[in-house]
């Protein structure tokens, strides 16, 4: 296997999700007539389908990790080496701004521009390392053949019951503070989201050691030939 490929995917990955997520935000928003609840509803529902679909595709090719962090749970793991975590990372973070820019483009707005929404507060910190914890303690426990299935069902709960809507993703942070749509951040919060989402990723990992002997789990790409 080699590296190119695997960061391909993790860019078309990446870039797949974000316009799903902030795509799907703002036609919602806009045909949701106001109605809040309504909105979230199909922005979730979009996403779900979305990320699913991206894992069980592109999951051959990189892992379809399409997240910073889980990313740097599996390379301090050993099951993936420093150099393609780097090279993940930079694909991911890449692919998050085309996302964002790319829904823009399909809904006729300005391509540049910078989310002014407010998310921030101890609370929404909780949700995000609350969502985190919960997306890597899936993710690593996860029996081979079911993590697409399970981390989309719980990405999808996690949009509800969670304060923050459930990013869990810092490159979801980094393209979704360029978008002043219904699932922007604003630029000044993001820190903090970030923050909040490797600590839940530290304890998400905690978690499942405590829990015992590993799942089989298919996160991370084949073996590199050689």
């Amino acid at each position: 296997m080699k590296v190119r490929p695997a960061c391909l995917a993790e860019l078309l990955g990446t870039a797949a999700l974000l316009c799903a997520v902030i795509g799907s935000g703002i036609m919602a928003e806009r045909l949701a007539g106001g109605n809040m609840a309504l909105a979230l509803l199909a922005n979730t529902l979009a996403t779900v389908f979305a990320l699913y679909v991206l894992i069980e595709t592109l999951g051959p090719v990189s892992g379809a990790h399409f997240n910073p962090a889980v990313t740097l749970v599996m390379a301090l793991r050993g099951a993936l080496p420093p150099l393609w975590a780097g090279a993940y990372v930079v694909a991911q973070l890449a692919g998050a701004a085309c996302g964002a820019w790319l829904a823009h483009a399909m809904f006729e707005l300005d391509i540049l521009q910078w989310s002014v929404k407010v998310r921030t507060g101890p609370a929404q910190w909780l949700a995000e390392a609350v969502a985190t914890a919960g997306l890597l303690l899936v993710i690593l426990r996860a029996p081979a053949g079911k993590v697409a299935a399970l981390v989309a069902c719980y990405i999808g709960a996690a949009y509800w019951f969670t304060a923050s809507t459930s990013f869990a993703n810092p490159a979801a942070v980094f393209g979704r503070m360029m978008s002043n749509s219904f699932a922007g951040i604003s630029p000044a919060d993001a820190p903090g989201f970030v923050v909040a989402q490797l600590a839940g990723a530290g304890l998400g990992v905690l978690l499942h050691k405590a829990l015992g002997a590993p799942a089989v789990h298919d996160t991370a790409p084949p073996p590199i030939p050689g």
